[in-house]
C-alpha cells in the first residue's frame, strides 16, 4: 500500500506538467484531463522499477495518448474543439517547472488557435513537444513512429505555420476598432464594395465545429467569397474586446454565442476565426463595447 501511495504522490507531482503537455496538443482542458488519467493507468499496469526518469516515461505516454485522440478526431472528420491554445513556452534543460507549465499554458493566443487546429496530428506532436517542452527529437521520433530527421521535419514545418501566425504586426486599439466598425457596417447594410474595401485579398474566415453546426462554412479563402458570406448579415453582432483585442460578438440576451475573432493588419482584415464553442466562450476575456 506504501508503494502504490508513493507512486501516486510522484505522479501527483507530475500532473501540472502533463496537463499542460495534454492542453496544448487538444486545446481542451476536459480532454487534457482525460489524457493525464490515462496516462495514470498506464503508470498502475506497468513495471516501475527500471523507469529511470518518471517525468520523462509519462510525457511520452500521455504524448501518444493525445496522438490517438488527435488521430481519432481525423478519422472521424471532425473539427477540432475550438478550444483555446496558448502561447509556447520552453521548459528549463533540467526539466520543466509544473507550476509554471500550467500557468503559462492557460495563457491565450487566439491567433495560435486556428493554425494549431489546423496541423496533423504528428506535426501538432512533434512542434508541442519540441518546441513548447524541449522534448529532444531522439525521444519524439518513435512516438510519430518517424526518424528522429523525420520528427526534426514535422516540428520544422508546424512550425513555419506557427510563425507565419505571429507575423501579424499589432495595431493600435483606435485603428483595430475603425475596420471592425466599417466590417460590421458594410455586412449589416449588404454593402458588397464596402466589404470588399475593408478585406485585404487573401482574408482566410475559418469556423470551430460549433459555428459550423450553426451553418457557418468551416473555411473560406479571398475577399470575395469572404463578403459574399458576410454580406447583409452580422446584424445583432456588436463590437467587443476579447482577450485585448477588437473583435465583434453575437450576444443574443447578453449572453455571447458567436466571437467573430477579427485579425486586421495594414488597415486590412487578414484573417476571421468564428468561435462558438462554449468551453472556449467562458475562457474568454470579452466585453462588449458601445455601439
Amino acid at each position: 500500500m506504501d508503494e502504490k501511495n508513493g507512486l501516486a504522490e510522484r505522479f501527483e507531482s507530475h500532473r501540472p506538467h502533463l496537463r499542460a503537455v495534454a492542453y496544448r496538443m487538444l486545446g481542451s482542458r476536459s480532454e487534457a484531463d482525460d489524457a493525464v488519467q490515462e496516462s495514470w493507468l498506464h503508470l498502475t499496469r506497468a513495471d516501475t522499477s527500471g523507469i529511470e526518469n518518471l517525468g520523462g516515461w509519462l510525457t511520452t505516454v500521455v504524448a501518444r495518448v493525445c496522438l490517438g485522440m488527435l488521430r481519432s478526431r481525423t478519422s472521424r472528420h471532425e473539427e477540432p474543439q475550438g478550444a483555446q491554445v496558448p502561447e509556447p513556452i520552453s521548459s528549463d534543460k533540467d526539466g520543466s517547472n509544473p507550476e509554471t507549465d500550467m500557468l503559462q499554458a492557460d495563457s491565450v493566443g487566439l491567433a495560435l488557435l486556428v493554425v494549431l487546429e489546423k496541423l496533423v496530428p504528428a506535426e501538432r506532436v512533434a512542434f508541442v513537444l519540441h518546441d513548447m517542452f524541449a522534448v529532444p527529437f531522439e525521444e519524439i521520433a518513435p512516438i510519430v513512429g518517424r526518424s528522429p530527421a523525420a520528427a526534426r521535419q514535422l516540428a520544422s514545418r508546424a512550425r513555419r505555420r506557427v510563425q507565419g501566425a505571429d507575423a501579424v504586426p499589432d495595431v493600435p486599439l483606435t485603428r483595430q476598432r475603425e475596420v471592425v466598425d466599417a466590417f460590421l457596417a458594410a455586412s449589416r447594410a449588404g454593402d458588397f464594395d464596402a466589404l470588399l474595401a475593408v478585406l485585404d485579398p487573401e482574408v482566410v474566415l475559418r469556423a470551430d465545429s460549433t459555428a459550423v453546426s450553426f451553418g457557418s462554412q468551416s473555411e473560406l479563402r479571398g475577399a470575395h467569397a469572404v463578403a459574399n458570406n458576410f454580406k447583409g448579415r452580422a446584424q445583432a453582432a456588436r463590437p467587443a474586446l476579447v482577450n485585448g483585442d477588437v473583435a465583434a460578438v453575437w450576444a443574443p440576451g447578453g449572453k455571447p454565442r458567436v466571437v467573430i475573432d477579427i485579425t486586421v493588419a495594414h488597415g486590412k482584415i487578414v484573417e476571421i476565426n468564428l468561435l462558438a464553442d462554449p468551453e472556449h466562450l467562458r475562457q474568454l476575456d470579452l466585453a462588449i463595447l458601445d455601439a
